[in-house]
């Protein structure tokens, strides 16, 4: 049904590849393009793999309401009503040729998160290559089936989500002929606590699904993205600023870019480090085998004389008989002189050795 890597942009993601980095913009641009695109900029210049954005506005996302049930309590937004905070931090689509071509310009790929109908087609006129479904979305079965329709890979984010509930997600963009989907464990908490990430779950979800799992990361540092890159993450989410004392609105668990830079190669470390399950000597490890245990002659041995436990010895390097050996080599008889310090050879023994496969 689904591919077991991903394709964005001509960027193969998936666990064999190195972790797909993405700088969420997020509406840390404070209404103003000309931060938007030094953020762009900035983020290209970390090294990150992608650069995100946010396609809705105000009227798309929520209802100019302030009733209770419209109105934010607690938290970094609290007392804000729904559409004040999202008219503050929505990229205005005017902007958006801009931003792509931007991004063009610094050779990194940007995409976008959209919240309707209208910001799909908005986004496909521009030749975004892949949509990201928000957290909050994951439960608008229309939207995500239409993003998947238009045949460009898909990233989900399941924060506040049950399993049922990425299940049936993940159906739906089966349906609408979706072939390439990734989900992001993400907890939807801003900031989120660093003892709330739950970053089993990213285990749980690669066992589940054999498509590429990431993080979708809000904690402050990096401590989650780089673990979650350890249990198996192939794509890493994580919103970016120019800096966070600007009063920007997601300022508070984004990352400065010399932190982007940090993160990038972090996860690429861990990446490397995690290699491939396997058994046989590695390049650094060459010559090493000679310098294992083996069995030696560690006193004098005259022909006719009783190998025993004092003149025959387990010990290092392995040019000798294999250590496994020893109980059939004790008791036997020296059929020659052999000097001290010479690797034990079967040729010494009264008797030849029972050997076994191995």
């Amino acid at each position: 049904m689904f591919a077991s890597t991903i394709n964005i942009d001509g960027r193969e993601i998936g666990p064999l590849h190195k972790p797909y980095v993405i700088a969420e913009l997020s509406g840390n641009h404070k209404g103003n393009l000309d931060q938007a695109l030094a953020m762009i900029d900035a983020a290209a210049a970390t090294g990150v793999d992608a650069i995100k954005i946010q396609t809705y506005s105000a009227d798309t996302i929520t209802l100019n309401h302030n009733g209770p049930e419209f109105s934010i309590e607690g938290g970094l937004w609290a007392g804000r009503t729904l559409y004040d905070l999202y008219q503050e931090a929505h990229t205005p689509w005017a902007w958006h040729k801009a931003l792509f071509e931007r991004a063009k310009q610094n050779n990194i790929t940007l995409f976008s998160s959209p919240f309707d109908l209208s910001a799909i087609e908005l986004l496909d006129s521009l030749g975004c290559p892949a949509y990201k479904i928000a957290s909050f979305e994951i439960n608008d079965i229309g939207l995500i089936s239409a993003a998947a329709k238009t045949g460009k890979p898909i990233i989900i984010s399941t924060g506040l989500a049950t399993l049922e509930e990425i299940e049936e997600a993940v159906e739906a963009v089966a349906l609408a002929g979706g072939t390439q989907l990734a989900l992001l464990h993400c907890i939807s908490g801003y900031p989120t606590p660093i003892e709330d990430c739950n970053l089993r779950t990213i285990t749980d979800l690669c066992l589940r699904f054999d498509f590429p799992i990431g993080l979708s990361d809000h904690t402050i540092e990096n401590t989650a993205s780089i673990t979650a890159v350890a249990l198996g993450a192939s794509v890493i989410e994580k919103h970016f600023t120019l800096d966070k004392s600007d009063g920007s609105v997601d300022a508070a668990f984004s990352l400065e870019p010399d932190e982007f830079v940090k993160l990038k190669q972090q996860a690429d470390k861990v990446h490397s480090a995690l290699g491939v399950a396997g058994y046989e000597v590695k390049p650094s490890e060459a010559g090493g085998r000679d310098f294992r245990r083996s069995l030696y002659i560690s006193q004098a041995i005259k022909q006719g004389q009783k190998f025993t436990a004092e003149n025959v010895r387990s010990v290092r390097p392995a040019h000798g008989l294999h250590t496994r050996y020893l109980p059939q080599i004790i008791g036997q008889i020296a059929t020659q002189d052999v000097a001290f310090g010479e690797p034990m050879k079967e040729a010494y023994l009264s008797f030849p050795l029972i050997k076994k496969e191995k």
